[in-house]
Order: structure tokens, then C-alpha cells, then sequence
């Protein structure tokens, strides 16, 4: 193909990419741009919530964990029996 009609209709077809790229799709993040944007996924009381929820109980797993090995050390140092 000429270079003269290839490198016109490569550029306006990567403007076009980048306008669309601005406006769709939005992902997880911020809203887009009003016509095209919806409720992030992530801001939904539900979601905030279950995340929420699973926060915690990752926390109380984490602090399980750790007391187990400071019980298993202060075992290991001073022995009860």
C-alpha cells in the first residue's frame, strides 16, 4: 500500500484508538466520563462490605499466625514441662 494512504489512515486510526480509550471501558477505577461511565464496581455498599469482611478475616488469620509462633518460641525457650 502507498505510504501516502497508509500513514494518514494509520494516524487517524490511533487518534481514534486513544478517544476511544478515554471514554471506554472504565474498569474497576473511576467513573468515566458521564455519557459512557457506570457505578464502579468496587464503590457498591455490597462490594465495600465483602471486602470489608474479608479484610477482617484475614486479619484475625494474620493475628492467629503470629501467636502461634510466639507461643511456639516462648515453648521453645522456656520449656513448661
Amino acid at each position: 500500500m502507498l505510504d501516502r494512504l497508509y500513514l494518514p489512515i494509520l494516524g487517524l486510526a490511533a487518534a481514534l484508538v486513544v478517544a476511544l480509550a478515554l471514554a471506554w471501558p472504565q474498569g474497576l477505577g473511576d467513573r468515566s466520563p458521564p455519557p459512557f461511565g457506570h457505578e464502579p464496581v468496587q464503590r457498591t455498599p455490597e462490594m465495600r462490605a465483602a471486602m470489608q469482611k474479608a479484610t477482617e478475616a484475614s486479619q484475625r488469620r494474620l493475628d492467629r499466625a503470629r501467636q502461634a509462633v510466639t507461643d511456639i518460641q516462648a515453648e521453645a525457650i522456656a520449656p513448661t514441662q
